[in-house]
């Protein structure tokens, strides 16, 4: 961290498994200072080496943040995001899944609105280095007039009746799971690469007895132009990876002149039309932090948004489409249907 004339003051609200890829980006992040950490366990906020509290409240009027970063579930965050306006933060980011319903989404997104807040939802796959890869790849027409996009998503965790009790055991309980928690992630990464769905469909299932929520099924979204893009997710099975956390599975970009593809190293390679071999456009690497750094690369692009003024993505307003969306699947999968009216979804 490096202190300045334009310095970020930045706490941290929550210290759960997935806070430590927050808190590490943070350590690594130039023109900001870390000021608190907030968890309702004592000995979480204070193993974070922060000025440690457990009352948001407290956090915000003794360490005067900037910017508040919501790294806790989504039943916490309007409430969170409420006081945080009230105590005067400058700037928001809060983790994914965004509050619990469109509804609550909307009205934290209106509370940050009327008070000048700026308000990022914390959707990193975007910021994956394969995926801007893959972007820039079909913004510059390497694959000619775009077809399809697929995912498959092989987290290979979700077996038998200790399924995700050693890492995230709430995943159990969740009664909406594999879209609501892990496949918004490509709700938001196919709206990046291909821009917004005119349609969705969702055909859903649940394989492991021991959770409450769906954890394996397809969605498919429509797009204006003809492209088609494909979810394919089963979180009891695996992909060829030496880590299956790295990109969590496969993907494939395919078009007239040619096929991207994502393997489990996070490594692109581009194969031209009726090539046999293709060439490299990511090398795999040891990436530091969680998928591809995609935490780290979120926090600095927020950071020069608050600092610098460049245009910020994951602003909460349009983050709104992604929630509508899922919703949008949800209806799909139960009434078997295409649905085509996301806004009112």
């Amino acid at each position: 961290m490096k202190n300045g004339p334009q310095t970020l003051r930045v706490a941290c609200l929550g210290a759960g498994y997935f806070s430590r890829f927050h808190y590490d980006a943070w350590q690594r992040t130039d023109r900001v200072r870390l000021v608190g950490a907030c968890d309702r366990e004592q000995d979480k906020a204070t193993a974070t080496g922060l000025t440690a509290f457990t009352d948001l409240g407290s956090m915000l009027k003794m360490a005067k943040p900037d910017l508040l970063d919501i790294i806790t579930p989504p039943p916490s965050h309007l409430a969170a995001i409420r006081q945080a306006v009230e105590h005067g933060v400058r700037a928001i980011i809060c983790q994914k899944p965004f509050c619990t319903s469109l509804d609550e989404a909307g009205e934290a997104t209106a509370l940050a609105e009327a008070a000048g807040v700026t308000l990022v939802v914390h959707e990193n796959f975007r910021f994956q280095p394969w995926y801007r890869t893959m972007r820039q790849a079909l913004d510059t027409g390497l694959i000619g007039d775009v077809l399809q996009f697929t995912f498959r998503l092989r987290t290979g965790d979700g077996q038998g009746p200790r399924a995700y009790l050693d890492r995230q055991p709430y995943f159990q309980d969740m009664p909406r799971f594999l879209i609501h928690e892990t496949g918004v992630h490509w709700i938001d990464t196919f709206r990046y690469l291909l821009g917004e769905p005119v349609a969705v469909y969702a055909d859903l299932r649940r394989l492991n007895p021991v959770i409450k929520g769906e954890d394996a099924g397809y969605f498919i979204f429509d797009h204006d132009n003809g492209v088609r893009a494909l979810f394919d997710g089963n979180r009891l099975l695996d992909h060829a990876a030496e880590n299956c956390r790295t990109t969590l599975g496969e993907a494939l970009a395919e078009g007239t002149r040619g096929t991207l593809t994502l393997s489990g190293d996070g490594s692109v390679r581009l194969r031209s039309f009726g090539d046999q071999e293709g060439k490299v456009l990511l090398e795999a690497r040891a990436w530091p932090g969680f998928g591809g750094d995609c935490v780290k690369n979120l926090i600095d692009h927020v950071v020069s948004g608050i600092l610098d003024g460049t245009p910020l993505e994951n602003r909460a307003r349009d983050y709104l489409k992604v929630i509508a969306i899922e919703q949008a699947l949800y209806e799909s999968d139960r009434l078997g249907l295409k649905i085509r009216e996301l806004d009112s979804a």
